[in-house]
């Protein structure tokens, strides 16, 4: 049907095209084939047809730049400018090495409890109804129950009636923080630490005091020194296999920490994001030891269960618990039953405890062999600490590396790393990376570090 295309390319914009008998005897052609070529020109956007009064030559559009500077007053400028994007959360090119992402490779995912927990969950009736706005009960006690599961005798539990489910850990964070913070207000927070909360903080429009902190957690003295200064009354902080460092604090850590919080009669907002990736150690919440409201914990399932099903928990006492439970309301209503369903069916299947004992020994190989390729192929780059826990590792450069291109020189070879700069909520202490080790093709690892410490020599 060439000559039809010649036809429609010489024809002024709005022209009927002739009826498909006429086309049929014109260009000696049978009815299906004339059918098939009206059907692939429309595709291709070169005619259109209207219902009741034929088929015409499609006006061709010219592009024009558009033009929104309009907006530019009417938005006003922000309040603080929140990135549209981190390091994390860039897709990996096909055949990368994926040392920068946040999460876990499929293969360390209890596929098949997800599966069958998603097929279940579409069939019952929460995928028909509106669930609580505190979340379903039976997930409620869950939560408040794996917590008392590890309260020692002495101190008073949470209950269900205490637990928010969240849809993710990150609007968790803005939400605490809109809450129990509120706009301009001082917030205590570990430095480095994770950009998810930096980001939530400058959402909340609250003003971070960074508490400096190391493989051990933060010295209590300083935590101590920065509450009397800064005059907060809340204190962020990751005491179990924090992001990015992989440090756990130690009991007497957490003892003195949890007292000074008492003694200023604040909140300490515990981020327990890695409770699932313990390795040599295991997963202390610091909120076992607390019964009088002063911590406030979260805790996510959405990296150990599924990418997919984003689904944690807030646990809070008393009217910080109203608080927060007024902002979640305010800002989602509810979270997506069938995703609560889902995390529900899977975190008491008897094989989910089979399959953190299996991912526990996973993450160990995984750790152990990045650190022993980064160890003998990018001597430069020095591992701060061994993690007992969590997904990555946390590596100072030489303070003459240039980070950028460091960067763009791994990133050229397929090897994606994290820039340690998006951690710090002030400026860095110095130059870091941060490299996960539970992303796809740990074989790679090896030959990744080595593409590191080239392309370290030279940036150094």
């Amino acid at each position: 049907m060439s000559d039809l295309l010649d036809w429609i390319a010489e024809a002024p914009a709005g022209a009927k095209l002739p009826s498909t008998r006429a086309l049929v005897t014109r260009y000696n052609a049978s009815p299906v084939t004339v059918q098939k070529a009206i059907r692939t020109l429309t595709s291709r956007g070169l005619i259109e047809s209207r219902p009741g009064v034929g088929t015409f030559v499609r006006a061709v559009r010219m592009a024009r730049p558009l033009d929104y500077g309009w907006q530019t007053a009417a938005l006003r400028a922000p309040q603080s400018r929140l990135p549209s994007s981190t390091t994390t959360m860039r897709s990996t090119p096909h055949g990368g090495v994926a040392l920068h992402a946040g999460y876990p490779d499929r293969e360390l995912l209890p596929e098949r409890l997800i599966r069958s927990a998603l097929a279940r969950a579409a069939r019952s009736d929460a995928a028909l109804t509106r669930s609580p706005v505190p979340g379903l009960p039976e997930l409620q006690s869950w939560f408040a129950g794996e917590l008392a599961g590890a309260t020692p005798v002495g101190i008073t539990p949470p209950t269900a009636s205490d637990v928010i489910v969240l849809p993710g850990s990150q609007s968790g964070l803005s939400s605490t923080f809109r809450a129990l913070v509120t706009t301009g207000q001082p917030l205590l927070m570990e430095s480095p630490t994770y950009w998810g909360a930096i980001l939530a903080a400058a959402q909340a429009g609250v003003h971070v005091f960074p508490v400096p902190t190391g493989p051990t957690g933060p010295d209590p003295d300083e935590v101590a020194r920065a509450f009397e200064e800064s005059g907060a009354r809340a204190f962020y902080a990751q005491p179990n296999y924090a992001n990015p460092t992989g440090a756990q604090w130690s009991a007497d850590t957490t003892r003195r920490i949890l007292d000074i919080v008492q003694a200023h009669g604040a909140f300490l907002i515990e981020d327990d994001w890695a409770n699932d990736f313990g390795i040599t150690s295991t997963s202390v919440p610091v909120a076992t030891q607390d019964d009088a409201g002063h911590v406030v914990y979260i805790r996510s399932l959405t990296k150990s269960v599924s990418p997919a099903i984003r689904i944690a928990a807030v646990v809070a006492r008393g009217p910080a618990r109203e608080r927060i439970l007024a902002d979640r309301g305010a800002a989602a209503m509810y979270v997506s039953g069938v995703l609560q369903a889902a995390a529900l069916d899977i975190v008491t299947q008897p094989g989910w405890q089979t399959h953190l004992r299996g991912l526990r020994q996973q993450l160990r190989a995984r750790r152990d062999l990045l650190i022993d390729s980064v160890t003998e192929h990018a001597p430069l780059a020095d591992l701060t600490a061994v993690p007992p826990g969590g997904l990555n590792l946390w590596l100072r450069l030489p303070d003459t590396a240039d980070l950028d291109q460091l960067v763009r020189e791994c990133e050229r070879e397929n090897v994606l790393i994290a820039p340690g700069t998006e951690w710090f909520p002030a400026e860095p202490s110095g130059p870091f990376i941060r490299l996960n080790y539970s992303g796809a093709n740990p074989g790679a690892f090896p030959d990744a570090a080595r593409v590191i410490g080239r392309a370290l020599e030279r940036a150094t």
